[in-house]
């Protein structure tokens, strides 16, 4: 067992790399996320409660929630944290100390960063949308497959969560891959082999909780979660009017991203951000405290 989830919410870094990343992508869901840190600022903020007797039982049955093994809080804290992890931390020691107002993006730096080509790019994106839609269903104690769930409840997706996938869809699809990136990982998808996806790095680190049996099925199962979020994503970015040029532009406002080569900025935040575990972490606190509540 990793932390305990008090101690996870507590660490939570109130400005970095990935929150600075996060602000700038408030105009693509304005208002929807607020950098909530710290366990019982979290209860407070969450339940409205000011008693402290009340918020000390809230804090305490919430993890003892989290602490329960038949209930999925703790892996999807894995999920979220390994999915983020297999995106590399080589620049995040370099960076930590230059956090100020902006980052500049130091042209030493970008030498080290070698930009994921498409396939692999795709690859992670679609990855990263069925850790979502696995951890959704553990966080809600529902079958890991349960891809009809996950759709429905994507239009009610708010707060945290909605920033999550708002940064799935921006930082993770069209900055690197461009406007057409959902075709481009639909195409890499269907042209996949079960060996391709065994060989990716980042479905290696998660494979053990995505359902499908083995490799074979998992591509399939990967492929059909994808195809049934391509609708929602698609309408995401065209109701916004988002293009790789808006995200670089408010990005720019926060992170000095002097660099337009737009797949060296994406590898760039890869490196240096970990907003899965960052923004996953502020969603597990709010689910279990909201059924701490509903239990007490």
């Amino acid at each position: 067992m990793g932390k305990p989830i008090q101690e996870l919410v507590d660490d939570l870094p109130k400005s970095n790399m990935t929150t600075l990343m996060l602000r700038s992508l408030d105009f693509v869901v304005p208002g929807q996320w607020t950098n909530l840190v710290g366990f019982e600022n979290t209860i407070r903020t969450v339940t409205g409660e000011s008693d402290e007797e009340m918020i000390q039982a809230i804090g305490e049955r919430a993890i003892w929630l989290y602490n329960d093994k038949s209930e999925g809080y703790q892996k999807a804290m894995w999920l979220y944290e390994t999915v983020d992890n297999a995106d590399s931390a080589l620049g995040t020691a370099a960076l930590a100390n230059k956090v100020g107002n902006k980052i500049p993006l130091i042209g030493g730096l970008l030498t080290k960063v070698t930009p994921n080509p498409d396939k692999a790019q795709s690859i992670d994106l679609a990855i990263k949308l069925v850790v979502e839609l696995v951890a959704f269903c553990q966080i809600n104690g529902i079958p890991g497959d349960s891809i009809g769930d996950f759709v429905g409840a994507l239009g009610d997706y708010g707060g945290e969560s909605l920033m999550r996938m708002a940064a799935l869809v921006c930082v993770d699809g069209l900055i690197p891959l461009g406007p057409d990136f959902l075709q481009k990982v639909e195409s890499t998808i269907s042209n996949m082999s079960s060996r391709d996806l065994d060989s990716n790095q980042t479905f290696s680190q998660v494979k053990e909780l995505i359902p499908g049996g083995n490799s074979k099925g998992q591509l399939s199962f990967i492929g059909e979660s994808f195809g049934s979020v391509q609708g929602w994503m698609s309408n995401f970015v065209s109701d916004r009017g988002l293009t790789p040029e808006t995200i670089m532009g408010n990005l720019k406002n926060f992170i000095d991203v002097s660099d337009d080569k737009l797949d060296y900025v994406a590898a760039f935040l890869d490196m240096t951000t970990n907003y899965y575990e960052h923004t996953g972490t502020q969603t597990i606190a709010a689910r279990l405290i909201e059924r701490a509540v509903a239990e007490i």
